[in-house]
């Protein structure tokens, strides 16, 4: 049989193997006295040329006969000798061969000597695949196991004699499972079998492994597998290669948990989640439950400057077990830690504590004893406690617990655990930034934007409010509804451009200018121009003295500002740039009133008009920002299709009205902020509106107090009569006097309040001043002011009225009193 080919990476066969060798065989003096036909092959010499021969008078050359008879020697001496020699053929090259030489023993005293040789390359190449197995089998650090196919051990090398903690004998005949633990057993044995199987090798396969003898300690093990096979393709095993990774297995496993941590943890801003991502990352990989504990102060989302042994929130807890979230406190509540336990002192020392073994620590406690009992009953063995701390601030602590994993904590989990808390605190001191940031733009939207608006008898009222941004939860669009006098309503939105609490703050600026334009009365066209004077103002104040720029400047804004009068159902509307209303009638009609388009606030210089209509009672008018109507990227005729479709749909409560706009015309997330204001028409029936056109006589007071009488007295508020009598009479009175002799006009209004009108065709504003003692006149408007709840003065294009206001149900007596304490200084 030819050897195989240097470098051919197949493992040759014995050299001085029977069928593959050259033998011969030498008596005690060197005769030659026995020659194989393999002899000749490798030397050339028949048998006829060299038996009964010395072998050195013809093998070897005189150099080499000291290194002959040196190996002579050796061999009479250790009964064997094996060596390299040379030799010489018959055709006299040297030839390096391989020698073993061992005594035979005969009758008698003579020795023979059976040699074998084979050629010295193939010999010292088989030499070294036995060097190498060798050193496998006592010298390599990996572990090398040979099963048989049943997978019984046949041998093991010492370095797994050593990790298992076993003699190699010991182990012989023995199966995995003898000192491995079950669950890991059957993982090995599943993957030796498939190898046997398929003759596909395993390679560096990691798994888990306990020893019996530590069941502890857990390991991991990476195990490479290949199939033994005879000449002739025979399975003889498998034969498998196990090396202890742990360590590297570890150290890979923190990283890749650090990895999974910067990803995971931190993904939002809500403080919340940012906790539950904290726990969920830690478990299983590192702790069978975390708990996740924050100061309450910082829970909130405030600076805090509570003491370590305050208030304590649970906001994350998770775990593998389901009966550890029985014991430990649920998220969401607020506790205090016991001193004596080391939560306790983590949070007074801000430094991080490590308990291997729970059982044997002397300061361990937990919140009760009950708690404690149900915990180590569930095996709770090991615990890390650490300091959450950002930015010099103590936030709260991270808790991690051992229970099903039977390993202690180590110092290089706690190293873990802190590299844990300390990119999650980051986290978690941004998510309070936050929601302190959050909490701020909160309160200011609730300061901008009416948050419930009252009943009012002119309009049945619903809104939808969306900003562009949720995070921060405001934007540059605003509505409102304002109470004006003669029952009337002012219906307003706005919108800011920009987004933002820049946007928003102008916003504030604008709504509290509508409300004082609104007090005064103005005319929808006469409201929007004192904006427009407004918003270049401000425009004014963002710019700077040097000409840099500091920022976004404020643009503009666009307004729609409506008037509606429940008496005579009519409504005046004017716009600076903004889309027109939505009329709906009870019938479902939907139109879009061509109202004059004014220029947006901000421009300056050009006229604003108003136009009025007639709107029946039940008729509803929507009032929208450009948002609502463009946030899905419709073009502006598709949107407002889109809007007249979704209010098409009669019998619908304003509220669902509001929800099927919003459905119809939103996503999820619109772009721009987004203001929806519907306002369905009431009016106040004939028999709550008295009015009468009285001459400018001197007795006109004296008519109005009678009229008022009656009228009281027919509506059932007569306890009222004295009182609206006398306001009644100043006012007319005032009218008769500085009206310039024109009919004079008196209108009572039964509503939530009663109304007194007084209207003439002057435009001279009554003031209220406080009369000296000697005066005898000047007390008409200060009684006025003290008798009723609410007064003032619009004007019309014809003159102006005199309202006033008294509330039906409230202290009538004290309007009597009043009365009489006031009526003798008259």
């Amino acid at each position: 049989m030819d050897a195989p080919a240097p470098g051919s990476g197949e493992v040759p066969e014995d050299p001085f193997a029977l069928h593959n060798s050259a033998s011969a065989v030498l008596d005690d003096h060197g005769r030659v006295v026995g020659w194989s036909e393999r002899a000749q092959e490798h030397l050339g010499y028949p048998p006829d040329e060299v038996l009964g021969r010395m072998a050195a008078d013809f093998l070897f050359e005189s150099r080499d006969r000291e290194a002959v008879r040196a190996a002579v020697a050796a061999c009479r001496r250790d009964r064997g000798w094996s060596g390299v020699l040379p030799v010489l053929h018959r055709s006299g090259r040297r030839v390096e061969l391989g020698f073993r030489a061992r005594a035979v023993i005969r009758a008698g005293p003579a020795r023979e000597w059976f040699l074998v040789v084979a050629p010295a390359e193939e010999v010292l190449r088989w030499e070294t695949d036995r060097s190498v197995l060798d050193g496998m089998f006592r010298r390599s650090p990996i572990g090398l196991s040979v099963h048989a196919p049943d997978l019984s051990i046949l041998r093991i090398n010492r370095a797994l004699a050593r990790f298992t903690q076993l003699a190699a004998a010991e182990i012989r005949s023995r199966r995995i499972g003898d000192f491995l633990i079950g669950p890991d057993v059957k993982i090995i044995e599943t993957r030796l079998r498939r190898v046997l199987e398929t003759g596909a090798p395993l390679i560096f396969t990691e798994q888990p492994c306990r020893l019996r003898s530590d069941p502890d300690h857990e390991r991991v093990v990476s195990v490479s597998a290949f199939r033994m096979e005879d000449p002739s393709g025979g399975v003889l095993g498998v034969t498998q290669l196990v090396e202890d990774v742990t360590d590297r297995y570890r150290a890979r496993r923190r990283l890749a948990l650090l990895n999974r941590a910067s990803a995971r943890i931190g993904t939002t801003l809500d403080l919340g989640q940012t906790t539950r991502e904290l726990a969920d990352v830690a478990v299983p990989d590192l702790a069978d439950a975390v708990s996740v504990d924050l100061l309450e102060s910082v829970a909130r989302g405030e600076e805090t400057a509570e003491e370590a042994g305050g208030s304590i929130r649970r906001m994350a807890v998770h775990s593998v077990m389901a009966e550890a979230l029985q014991v430990m406190y649920s998220a969401g509540e607020v506790f205090h830690f016991d001193p004596r336990t080391p939560h306790a002192r983590c949070l007074a020392e801000q430094q991080s504590i490590l308990e291997p073994v729970l059982r044997s620590s002397p300061g361990w406690y937990f919140q009760d004893q009950e708690r404690r009992r149900r915990a180590l009953g569930l095996h709770a063995h090991s615990l890390i406690v650490v300091p959450l701390k950002a930015r010099g601030l103590l936030l709260g602590l991270l808790s991690l617990w051992r229970a099903e994993r039977p390993e202690p904590f180590e110092e290089d989990d706690l190293t873990l655990a802190e590299e844990f808390a300390a990119r999650a605190a980051l986290c978690i001191d941004n998510a309070r930034r936050y929601t302190q940031q959050q909490q701020a733009a909160l309160t200011l939207q609730r300061s901008l934007l009416p948050q419930e608006l009252p009943e009012y008898s002119a309009v049945e009222v619903a809104h939808l409010y969306l900003p562009a941004d949720p995070a921060t939860g405001v934007g540059g669009d605003w509505f409102d509804v304002i109470p004006l006098s003669g029952a009337r309503v002012a219906l307003v939105v706005g919108d800011v451009v920009g987004h933002g609490l820049h946007a928003a703050a102008t916003m504030g600026r604008l709504r509290t200018a509508v409300h004082t334009l609104a007090s005064l009365d103005y005319a929808p066209d006469e409201v929007l121009s004192h904006l427009d004077d407004l918003v270049n103002r401000l425009a004014d104040e963002q710019e700077p003295a040097d000409g840099r720029s500091r920022g976004r400047q404020i643009v503009g804004a666009t307004c729609l500002y409506a008037v509606y009068d429940p008496t005579s159902r009519s409504c005046t509307l004017a716009r600076a740039g903004h889309l027109p209303p939505a009329v709906v009638t009870a019938d479902g009609t939907v139109s879009l009133p061509d109202l004059p388009e004014g220029p947006p606030l901000g421009l300056g210089g050009l006229p604003f008009e108003s136009a009025e209509l007639e709107l029946a009672e039940g008729s509803l008018l929507a009032l929208y920002t450009n948002g609502l109507v463009e946030a899905r990227g419709l073009d502006l005729d598709e949107g407002l299709a889109r809007l007249r479709e979704a209010l098409s749909r009669p019998g619908r409560s304003l509220e669902e009205t509001c929800t099927a706009v919003q459905n119809a015309l939103l996503p999820d997330h619109p772009p721009d902020d987004v203001a929806l204001l519907l306002a369905r028409t009431c009016v106040l029936a004939a028999e709550r509106v008295a009015s009468w056109e009285l001459p400018a006589e001197p007795t006109a007071a004296a008519r109005a107090r009678h009229l008022t009488e009656t009228t009281l007295t027919g509506w059932g508020l007569e306890e009222l009569a004295f009182t609206a009598e006398l306001v009644v009479s100043e006012l007319v009175t005032n009218a008769y006097r500085y009206g310039g002799g024109a009919p004079l006009t008196l209108r009572l209004i039964r509503d939530r309040s009663l109304i007194c009108e007084v209207s003439d065709s002057s435009n001279t504003a009554p003031h209220l001043r406080r009369a000296r003692t000697t005066d005898e006149g000047g007390r008409g408007l200060f009684l006025v002011a003290q008798l009723t709840e609410r007064w003032g003065t619009r004007y019309t294009r014809d003159g102006k009225t005199v309202w006033t206001e008294f509330p039906l149900a409230a202290a009538a007596q004290g309007h009597s009193e009043a009365v009489a304490d006031l009526a003798p200084d008259r």
